[in-house]
C-alpha cells in the first residue's frame, strides 16, 4: 500500500453566518473547514509510512515512539468524524475524504506491521498505547464501511492483534479503564478475541466513581475536572454505539439519564466569549470540553436545545482559533493559547493537543440535523446572572451578563487519591477560585505555585499549600471547606484554614477561620489577571489592592474584617510576575497580608471582585466603600455587598460542618 497524496486549500475559509448563527457566525462549514486544516497541517510530520506523526516540540516521559503514535491516533479520530460526516465520499472537484480514507488505512498498515520501521509500540500494562488504542477503536468503528472492511485480511488481523494487547492488561484505575471497554468492545464487534468479564469490570468500575447530579470522580478521591466531559460521558456513549445489540439496555438508559444531568450544568462552564472554565488538568485539550455537548445530541441523550448545543460548542471552537489555536501554520500547541508549557503534565506530548478532535465528533450527526439547522440560542451566561451550586464537586459557579465571565468557586476538587495518601498541591486544583478570563499562576520550572486565589501562612520553608480539600457543605450561593496547611517541609499541620463563601453577581465574600501560631503571617490572593501586550494596571490602598489588564478586566481584592493589626489595615499589595500564566506574559495578582497573627483562631474576611462590567469598574471607590462585614453578637458575620444586599455568614470550622445560611 503506497502512501497517499494530499492536499486541501484551506486559505478560504467559509463567510460567518449571522443569520443562522447570529452569536458565533459558525455553522457545519466551519467545523469542517477546521477539521480540514488541522488535518492538512499535520502532513509535513507524518513518517514515511503515515504510521507515525512527529509534531515539534518537547517529548512525553513516554518518549518520541509512543509520542509518534498518538499523533497517528488522535488525528485518525479527527479524520474519521470527518470520513463519517462526509458519508466517505468527496464534494465536486475535492479529493480530500478519499485521500483521508487512504492516509489512515497506510499508516493502519505499517503501524501494525511487526517488520516496519514505523511499528507502534506494543500495549503494556499502564502503557500509554492503552489510550492511543481507544482512539484507533472509535475511528474504526465510524469508518468501517470505508477502511476496516476494505483493508486486505492481513491488515485487518495485524490490527486486531495489536489492539489485542488490551486483553489481560492492567490499565490505571482512573479514565483508563473506559479504554479497556472501548478497544475490547471493537474486538468482539470484529469477532476477534477479547475478555467480556474485562469490559463489564471497566463498566463497573465507572458506577464506583458516580456522585450523583451526573459527575463522577476520576479513580478514587475528589478528583473532579473536564474528564467529566472528554472521557467520563464520552466513552460510555461510544461504547453504546460500538456495542449495538451486544450492550445491556439498561445500562445504556443509565449513562443516558447520567449525560443529560451532566449537561444541564456543563452548560454553565462556558463563557460568553466561548471561553470554558480554566480548572484541572490536560487543559491543553481545549476545546474538548464541548464534546459532552455533541456526545448528548448523538445519543438523544440531552436537555439542551438544538440551537444552544450549536452556539456552546461553535462558541468554544471559535474562541481558540480568535486566541491563535491552531497557530499561523495549523498546529495545536501545548498550551492554552500560545505555546505555554507549565498548563501541562509530563504524560503529554507533542501531538496529545489532538485530543481536542473529539470536539468534532458532532460531524456524526447528518447536516440536516438540527444542532445544524436550528437557529442559535443563547447560553445560560448570555441572558442573565447565574448562580449554580454543585455539590458533588464542591463547587459553585456564579456568572454575569454584563462581563459573559464565569467563576467556579472550589470547595471540594483537589486531584488527591483518599487517605493516607501524602496531601499535594496543584495550582489547577487547590485554587480557591478558576474563572473563563483567568488562569491560575503556573510558573515554569520548579519555582513555587503563585499567591492568586490562595490564603496561606508563610512558614519559614515558604507558603503553606492547600492540598487536600475537606468539603463542608455546598448549597444555594455558598459553600465552605477546610484544610490543614502544611509548608514545602510539612511544617505546620497542627492547625487548620476553614473557609466560606458567599456569591452575588461579580463578588465573592470569603470568610476565613484561620489558626496559627502567634506571630505567623497570613496572606490572601484575589484573582491573577494576565495579557500578552502590556502589563495590567495596579492601584493599592488601606486594605485594598485592584489589577486592570488594558481591555478592561479588572480583579480587586478587599479586607472587610481582621485584617487590621491595628486602627487602620495594613496597604494592600499586588504581585506581578512575567511568563507564569497562560492567559498571557504579563501577571498581576491583588494581596493581602496580616503580619502577625495573634494566637489561636483569627476571622479574616474579604470581598473578592472580578469584573469587566465597565458599570462596575468605572467606580470601584464605591466598591469598596459600600462593602462591610461586622462580627454579630451570636458569632455570626454580617456582610454588605455593594450593592447593599445584607446576608450573616456563620463562620466555617476546620473539622466540622457548619450551616449554610445564618439568615439574611
Amino acid at each position: 500500500m503506497t502512501a497517499p497524496h494530499l492536499s486541501v486549500d484551506t486559505s478560504h475559509p467559509p463567510r460567518p453566518d449571522t443569520r443562522l448563527s447570529p452569536y458565533t457566525g459558525y455553522t457545519r462549514a466551519h467545523w469542517e473547514a477546521a477539521a480540514d486544516r488541522l488535518l492538512t497541517a499535520l502532513v509535513p510530520y507524518a513518517s514515511p509510512g503515515l504510521a507515525q506523526y512527529r509534531l515539534p516540540g518537547p517529548a512525553s516521559y513516554s518518549g518520541p515512539w509512543s509520542d509518534g503514535l498518538e499523533g497517528y491516533a488522535r488525528s485518525f479520530l479527527l479524520a474519521a468524524f470527518r470520513i463519517a460526516g462526509a458519508g466517505g465520499t468527496d464534494t465536486p472537484g475535492s479529493t480530500a475524504i478519499q485521500g483521508l480514507i487512504e492516509r489512515y488505512a497506510a499508516g493502519l498498515a505499517a503501524g501494525t506491521d511487526p517488520r516496519h520501521p514505523e511499528r507502534w509500540p506494543p500495549i503494556a500494562d499502564r502503557a500509554q498505547p492503552m489510550v492511543e488504542a481507544a482512539s484507533l477503536a472509535i475511528a474504526l468503528h465510524e469508518t468501517r464501511p470505508w477502511i476496516w472492511d476494505r483493508l486486505p485480511d492481513a491488515v485487518r488481523g495485524r490490527t486486531a492483534e495489536w489492539l489485542g494487547g488490551f486483553v489481560g492488561a492492567t490499565a490505571n484505575d482512573s479514565n483508563w479503564r473506559l479504554f479497556q471497554v472501548i478497544t475490547e468492545e471493537f474486538l468482539a464487534s470484529v469477532d476477534a478475541p477479547h475478555e467480556r468479564a474485562e469490559i463489564d469490570a471497566g463498566l463497573a468500575r465507572l458506577d464506583d466513581w458516580y456522585r450523583g447530579d451526573g459527575w463522577y470522580t476520576d479513580g478514587d478521591g475528589r478528583k473532579f475536572d473536564y474528564y467529566n466531559a472528554w472521557a467520563l460521558h464520552l466513552y460510555p456513549a461510544l461504547w453504546a454505539r460500538i456495542a449495538g445489540p451486544r450492550a445491556d439496555a439498561a445500562l445504556v438508559a443509565e449513562h443516558r439519564a447520567r449525560l443529560r444531568r451532566f449537561l444541564d450544568t456543563h452548560q454553565y462552564f462556558f463563557g460568553s466569549d466561548g471561553a470554558p472554565v480554566h480548572q484541572g488538568r490536560s487543559l491543553t485539550y481545549r476545546y474538548a470540553t464541548t464534546v459532552p455537548l455533541w456526545a448528548g445530541a448523538l445519543t438523544d441523550a440531552t436537555p439542551l436545545p438544538p440551537g444552544r448545543t450549536r452556539r456552546l460548542a461553535s462558541g468554544a471552537l471559535k474562541h481558540f482559533a480568535d486566541h491563535g489555536a491552531p497557530d499561523a501554520n495549523g498546529l495545536l500547541s501545548l498550551g492554552w493559547y500560545r505555546p505555554y508549557l507549565p498548563v501541562v503534565q509530563p504524560y503529554s506530548g507533542p501531538a496529545s493537543p489532538y485530543w481536542a478532535s473529539k470536539a468534532f465528533l458532532g460531524l456524526l450527526l447528518p447536516a440536516d440535523h438540527p444542532v445544524w439547522t436550528a437557529t442559535e440560542e443563547p447560553g445560560p451566561v448570555d441572558t442573565a446572572d447565574q448562580c449554580l451550586a454543585l455539590p458533588a464537586p464542591g463547587w459553585l459557579l456564579h456568572s454575569t451578563a454584563a462581563d459573559g465571565i464565569v467563576r467556579l468557586v472550589n470547595h471540594g476538587s483537589d486531584r488527591l487519591p483518599p487517605p493516607p495518601a501524602p496531601s499535594q498541591d496543584s495550582p489547577h486544583y487547590t485554587r480557591l477560585g478558576y474563572s473563563t478570563a483567568t488562569a491560575p499562576e503556573t510558573p515554569p520550572g520548579d519555582e513555587p505555585p503563585g499567591p492568586d486565589n490562595h490564603i496561606t501562612l508563610l512558614y519559614p520553608s515558604g507558603p503553606s499549600r492547600r492540598g487536600r480539600i475537606h468539603p463542608l457543605y455546598t448549597e444555594g450561593r455558598r459553600a465552605a471547606s477546610w484544610h490543614t496547611p502544611l509548608g514545602a517541609d510539612g511544617d505546620g499541620g497542627r492547625h487548620t484554614i476553614a473557609t466560606g463563601s458567599v456569591v452575588r453577581g461579580p463578588w465573592e465574600v470569603r470568610v476565613h477561620s484561620v489558626q496559627a501560631p502567634p506571630g505567623t503571617t497570613v496572606r490572601e490572593g484575589g484573582w491573577a489577571v494576565a495579557c500578552d501586550t502590556a502589563p495590567p494596571a495596579v492601584d493599592t490602598g488601606p486594605g485594598w489592592a485592584l489589577a486592570r489588564r488594558p481591555d478592561g478586566l479588572t480583579t480587586a481584592l478587599v479586607g472587610l474584617l481582621g485584617w487590621a493589626d491595628g486602627p487602620e489595615p495594613p496597604g494592600g499589595e499586588v504581585a506581578r510576575a512575567r511568563g507564569h500564566n497562560a492567559y498571557g506574559h504579563h501577571s498581576a495578582t491583588p494581596l493581602l497580608t496580616l503580619e502577625r497573627h495573634p494566637g489561636a483562631t483569627r476571622l479574616l474576611v474579604t470581598l473578592v471582585v472580578l469584573t469587566a462590567d465597565p458599570a462596575v469598574c468605572r467606580d470601584l471607590h464605591a466598591v469598596r466603600s459600600r462593602a462591610r462585614a461586622r462580627l454579630m453578637p451570636d458569632g455570626t458575620v454580617e456582610v454588605r455587598f455593594p450593592d447593599g444586599v445584607v446576608e450573616r455568614v456563620a463562620p466555617p470550622k476546620g473539622g466540622g460542618a457548619g450551616p449554610p445560611d445564618a439568615g439574611t
